[in-house]
């Protein structure tokens, strides 16, 4: 049965992967993608790793792929033209598949050799110790330094994008608070006892 469900959840990820990529429709692209994505997780759970399958439903299909859908189907975006050209585009997208693929490749005669990566031979976690409190110990203690690094990375990214879009616009009025906070009662208002029968003075 895990041997069933592994070869389903892969080879819809791979379907999906390659829908997102072949999809006329960039909103199919992004519906097509988080398919993967939920694929993607189930193949972690069924590995053991339940963090990063959370990970992947959370902030991958929660955010990142959310996001990607409501950019593309808010923006007006003349997908035609963007066609236009991408007959140019062609031979580096060839040389940057060759290279992913030459990585893959690498990467599984690496895998088939344990201990080769790291120079020293892999150490199985405890079975007692849950899966999330194991990569918890790591984090915090051998890779202290690369995880808050990580953090002041994401930090600088937020900063930027801030300041990038809070950009001074000369065709509106901004609001001044500390203008509407000084303003006094009788500087806004004007109380005037208008006799019966006469009109007001403006």
């Amino acid at each position: 049965m895990q041997a069933f469900a592994f070869y389903l959840f892969a080879t819809v990820v791979i379907v999906s992967g390659a829908m997102t990529i072949g999809s006329r429709n960039p909103v199919h692209s992004v519906l097509w993608l988080i398919m993967a994505f939920f694929n993607a997780a189930g193949l972690m759970l069924i590995l053991g790793a339940e963090f990063i399958a959370m990970l992947l439903v959370i902030v991958y299909v929660g955010a990142v792929a959310v996001l990607f859908l409501f950019v593309v189907m808010m923006l007006d975006v003349d997908f035609a033209e963007l066609r236009a050209g991408i007959a140019r585009y062609w031979p580096i997208g060839a040389t940057l598949a060759l290279a992913l693929l030459a990585e893959i490749f690498v990467a599984v005669l690496l895998s088939l050799r344990p201990g080769r990566i790291s120079g020293r031979p892999d150490t199985a976690t405890q079975a007692n110790v849950p899966n999330i409190e194991a990569l918890g110990a790591l984090l915090y203690t051998r890779y202290l330094y690369v995880f808050e690094a990580a953090g002041l990375v994401l930090l600088v990214a937020m900063i930027g994008a801030i300041v990038l879009s809070h950009r001074t616009r000369r065709d509106v009025r901004p609001q001044n608070v500390g203008q509407q906070v000084r303003r006094r009662p009788q500087d806004a208002v004007r109380i005037v006892k208008q006799p019966v029968g006469q009109g007001v003075e403006l």
